[in-house]
């Protein structure tokens, strides 16, 4: 199988684009399929060959076609790579080097695919968000910036009315949650779910103890501080605001918060000054090195108000590190409430999770209950491997359907 593979960058350090690597690396190693990456930036792709090698037939390979990119703000970046890969697939068409027999996107990047994997319905996210992109809401300096943020919403909206409702499209949700969205905003019933997975020969228990000593000793923790974990970007739906306001009521525990993102945290300085807690959180940037923040940890909070899957959840429990996570996360579905994790209803009630946090720092042996558990559902239900063969299993039955050209 000749696969086109479309998404603007790819690397390790953000969680839809993770996914991409996992299943491209094993689809072109494990079930040679020749993989054709149109991509602008391409990072930690495992036996990435260049377009000067392709050959007529080059099976189990990856190619990275590099598409041309151009400075400028984030929705002229996205027209621009929209209409780019487009023309440079063509010519690629046009003169024989490459015709793919499916096209594959992570999301919305060109109009012809065959396959596109749903990380994050725009319609739903923009339910949450509707009310913070009223102008009047915000001063006159900020007027610029939040009319592109709408602008760029507005434009992926229309182009997912336009092409999730074609039913030539074979949509595939990460999560049951991000399903039912597509159902709801585009009537689509016939969406296949592909939950995203979790690399678990790197991710285990073992792995997050044998780094713990050193982990704790680069963040300067000693023994008796209890580290809480939050990863992602974009941390306001992450929810970090509910869990700041839910330490502001645990002072009178040794409690370390490690915040693991690209945000602004000047943002949140306001909040760490009201309740007094600034010298007890440290924000630190992504790292390819991600086990370190889980070894450091004792407990992985995550009370997203609204998350399509939320990655780290599932890697937090590969680890054994017990997981306080929001219902609204999509990666929550992985979690029998009080066995493999703490399942949070309302991801704004800090008083709630002020009180599950408490608890967990008090019990110990239901710590480690619970991440044993966690640890063993996610190794037997979400490796990459069952990923890739379920994905692969969709994409056969996806060519059947698809006329040859």
């Amino acid at each position: 199988m000749r696969l086109a593979v479309i998404s603007p960058f790819l690397d390790r350090q953000h969680g839809t684009e993770l996914c991409i690597i996992e299943q491209i690396e094993r689809l072109a190693s494990e079930h040679n399929c020749e993989i054709h990456l149109y991509s602008q930036r391409v990072q930690d792709v495992r036996e990435l060959r260049p377009v000067t090698d392709l050959a007529e037939n080059s099976p189990g390979s990856i190619f990275w076609h590099k598409v041309p990119n151009i400075p400028g703000p984030h929705l002229l970046n996205y027209l621009w790579w929209f209409l780019a890969n487009h023309w440079q697939r063509w010519l690629d068409r046009r003169s024989g080097r490459v015709r793919p027999d499916l096209v594959y996107s992570p999301g919305i990047n060109c109009l012809d695919a065959d396959v596109i994997v749903v990380h994050i319905v725009f319609h739903a996210f923009y339910e949450q968000l509707r009310s913070e992109l009223v102008l009047r809401r915000v001063p006159l300096r900020s007027w610029s910036r939040l009319i592109h943020r709408k602008l760029y919403y507005k434009l992926i909206m229309f182009l997912e009315r336009r092409i999730y409702r074609d039913l030539g499209v074979q949509l595939v949700a990460v999560s049951s949650l991000v399903a039912v969205q597509l159902k709801s905003h585009f009537q689509r019933a016939d969406v296949t779910v592909i939950s995203n997975a979790v690399d678990t020969t790197r991710f285990t228990p073992e792995a997050r103890q044998g780094k713990r000593i050193g982990s704790r000793k680069l963040f300067q923790y000693v023994d008796n501080e209890f580290v809480i974990l939050l990863i992602g970007n974009d941390w306001k739906k992450k929810g970090l605001h509910t869990l700041l306001m839910a330490l502001g009521l645990l002072k009178d525990l040794p409690l370390r918060v490690l915040v693991v993102g690209s945000d602004d945290p000047d943002f949140y300085r306001p909040l760490l000054d009201q309740i007094v807690f600034r010298d007890r959180i440290r924000f630190e940037k992504p790292s390819a090195d991600v086990l370190c923040f889980y070894a450091a940890a004792d407990l992985y909070v995550g009370p997203s108000l609204e998350d399509a899957f939320n990655l780290p959840i599932l890697e937090a429990m590969a680890c054994g590190l017990p997981v306080i996570a929001s219902v609204y996360a999509g990666s929550s579905e992985n979690i029998i409430d009080g066995q493999t994790g703490i399942l949070l209803e309302d991801p704004q009630d800090h008083t709630l999770l002020a009180q599950l946090i408490r608890q967990m720092f008090n019990d110990e042996v239901m710590r480690g209950r619970i991440g044993g558990a966690a640890a063993c559902s996610i190794h037997a239900n979400c490796s990459w491997d069952r990923n890739v063969k379920e994905t692969k299993k969709l994409l056969e039955s996806t060519l059947q359907l698809v006329p040859n050209i």
